[in-house]
């Protein structure tokens, strides 16, 4: 599994999502343009003092990414559209695609995907905050794959 930012706009979310990954081996991916600068101290706060252990790759942009992952399956995230996170089929080598905070993904981005999943929620929430969604969906993507940490 890899999971890649598309321009993601909130240091701490980042952060967050950083330490996730260095916690399960999951390499990151972060699609420009940042909200911030990758010298945030919001950014290096929340992800702690493990940014030495995460394997971060920044891309210039949307097409550098595309080029990096080949080919490969991508699986983007939607608050509205896609199968339940739960119920979807995940594979090993699943690249796992979360957009901005206040925006989502935009539509070329989920058609290049082909693959989109949601994660249910009730009543006037509009969606779950980033890093939280990430959690979801990478730990059982790793799951379904049996590539949970022991």
């Amino acid at each position: 599994m890899e999971i890649v930012l598309y321009e993601p706009e909130i240091p701490p979310n980042t952060g967050n999502i950083a330490r996730l990954c260095a916690g399960t081996g999951t390499p990151l991916h972060l699609v420009e343009p940042l909200g911030f600068s990758l010298d945030d101290r919001y950014l290096k706060r929340a992800g702690l003092d493990y940014w030495p252990h995460v394997n971060v790759t920044v891309h210039p942009d949307w097409s550098s990414f595309l080029a990096y992952a080949n080919g490969r399956r991508l699986v983007c995230t939607s608050s509205r559209r896609g199968e339940r996170y739960d119920r979807f089929a995940y594979r090993s080598g699943d690249i796992l695609v979360f957009g901005p905070e206040t925006r989502g993904l935009p539509a070329e981005v989920v058609e290049a995907a082909g693959q989109c999943v949601n994660i249910p929620i009730r009543g006037q929430v509009r969606s779950l905050n980033l890093s939280t969604s990430a959690g979801i969906v990478l730990f059982e993507a790793m799951r379904q794959t049996d590539e949970l940490p022991a």
